[in-house]
């Protein structure tokens, strides 16, 4: 698995069981009082992060979902941390319900909102940038799915087509950047292989590893 430059290779990978992984998560997460954990699912865009998503709420039928992409619409790649704290992670933090227009469903009368009852166990929260600084207090703990560079940006063609190939650029000029200044893989709780090399049993188990040490200061 080659990452991206700045991104130091994760390991040694073990193959553990899914639900050893959310066991592991969530006393990680620490004590809370009426709310539900909130748990970031990080990693590159392409990386496996909705795919890894999708078996955790299946793993955990009381949680629940928000996805970075939905709060970010129309507004930014970026610079969304305020509305994710403000419309999401906070009402959660308060134990209450969520219904979350962000600013560019107003501006373009999407319809809908972002919605989330009460009473959820585990929101999972899924993005590139979801476990970013500017929000570590907000979250509980957190995954950095790490993925080899040419494997992601070839699900993204598959998935998108030919024809988002300059989105997927302005993408990658923002978040090579941002994830180099901000590295989330050095707080993640867990790393999870998004493309396991290692045999594993893809329907039950994830193939995981500690978190890279954080890199020393410059005093």
């Amino acid at each position: 698995m080659k990452p991206e430059v700045g991104e130091p290779a994760a390991g040694p990978w073990r193959a553990e069981a899914l639900e050893g992984l959310v066991r592991r998560l969530l006393p990680a997460a620490g004590q809370r009082a009426d709310r539900p954990w909130i748990v970031a699912v990080d990693g590159r865009s392409g990386a496996g992060k909705t795919s890894l998503v999708d078996r955790l709420l299946a793993q955990v039928p009381a949680s629940a979902v928000v996805h970075t992409d939905d709060v970010a619409w129309h507004l930014s790649f970026f610079d969304w941390a305020d509305e994710l704290r403000t419309g999401v992670l906070e009402p959660l933090h308060r134990g209450e319900e969520v219904h979350y227009r962000p600013p560019g469903w107003v501006a373009r009368e999407r319809p809908g909102a972002i919605a989330l009852p009460a009473g959820r166990s585990v929101v999972w929260v899924e993005g590139s940038g979801s476990s970013r600084q500017a929000l570590t207090d907000l979250i509980d703990a957190s995954i950095w799915v790490q993925c080899d560079n040419l494997e992601a940006r070839r699900r993204l063609r598959a998935r998108d087509g030919q024809e988002e190939e300059e989105l997927h650029r302005e993408w990658e000029e923002q978040e090579i950047p941002f994830l180099l200044q901000d590295r989330p893989w050095e707080r993640a709780t867990v790393i999870v292989a998004g493309r396991p090399l290692m045999e594993h049993d893809p329907n039950t188990q994830v193939v995981t590893a500690q978190p890279a040490p954080a890199r020393a200061e410059v005093i």
